[in-house]
């Protein structure tokens, strides 16, 4: 390695190591916080640390919030909504990867513009839909319309096309039926793909707040970022509760990014191929 090879790969190595601090900062910072008391949180100076590490803020969060509620909530919410955006998006991108008609191109390319749309923008129909069908303060308001996703299609779209098509006829020489075909080979050869949208979607779905504000009424109904919400007062903020609470929240997705790391974007689609 040349003297200036090395200079290049400290500095780029530098540049990454001061980007990873930057964004780990607030993330480590609000960790450490909510292991402090109330009586640290605002001290002067502020400390990075904590002087006394309690795990009380945890109790009182758990106690105070009643996660067991709002968490059942999400979960029902977002594992519902994450098998099915799975199977539509999968079965979609099938299509428009291995059929032969004009007209799915055109379909193909009206999915796409949606993503040029904001949220905004198809929230105001998508509640008059939701209301009018009698979903309004119920989770399956929140299921159905976020069942489609555009991003979801797209990658299956280009998964499938590296399929070879050889691997299709096969099977069909064989006697298998589109449903076979589908079921039994394509989604097995897209796991890494399914993997990856299952955590997109989990994520989007855990982590959503709008929606749910538009739709739940019903507190007994409220998703975990919509009684996080509900924290912060007009006139004061419980930021023990607040802090501890966030925690909590955010540890269903490091676990399962952590579970699921090995299998994002790993492909094999062209196990059972003969060179």
């Amino acid at each position: 390695m040349t003297a200036k090879s090395r200079t290049t790969s400290i500095l780029l190595t530098a540049i990454v190591a001061i980007l990873a601090v930057v964004y780990l900062f607030p993330i480590l910072w609000l960790l450490l916080s909510s292991f402090k008391p109330g009586s640290e949180l605002f001290s002067y100076p502020l400390k990075f640390f904590p002087d006394e590490i309690t795990f009380g803020n945890y109790e009182y969060a758990w106690a105070t919030m009643e996660f067991t509620k709002y968490v059942m909530n999400t979960l029902m919410v977002t594992v519902a909504t994450t098998f099915l955006t799975v199977l539509a998006s999968a079965s979609c991108g099938y299509a428009l990867a291995k059929y032969n008609y004009k007209w799915l191109s055109v379909f193909f390319l009206c999915i796409l513009t949606t993503t040029m749309l904001p949220t905004e923008v198809i929230m105001n129909p998508t509640f008059t839909v939701i209301q009018k069908l009698g979903l309004y303060d119920s989770l399956w308001g929140l299921i159905i319309p976020s069942i489609n996703t555009a991003t979801g299609i797209f990658m299956f779209r280009q998964f499938f096309q590296t399929v070879p098509d050889d691997l299709l006829e096969a099977a069909r020489i064989d006697g298998a039926n589109e449903g076979k075909i589908f079921f039994g080979l394509m989604l097995p050869i897209a796991k890494p793909i399914i993997i990856t949208l299952s955590i997109f979607s989990f994520q989007w779905r855990w982590n959503d707040y709008v929606w749910p504000l538009l739709v739940i009424s019903d507190p007994n109904k409220y998703t975990v970022q919509v009684a996080l919400r509900s924290i912060v007062g007009a006139d004061n903020i419980d930021w023990v509760l607040l802090l501890s609470a966030s925690v909590i929240s955010i540890l269903p997705m490091v676990l399962l990014f952590t579970v699921f790391q090995r299998y994002i974007m790993d492909t094999g689609a062209s196990s059972g191929l003969k060179d």
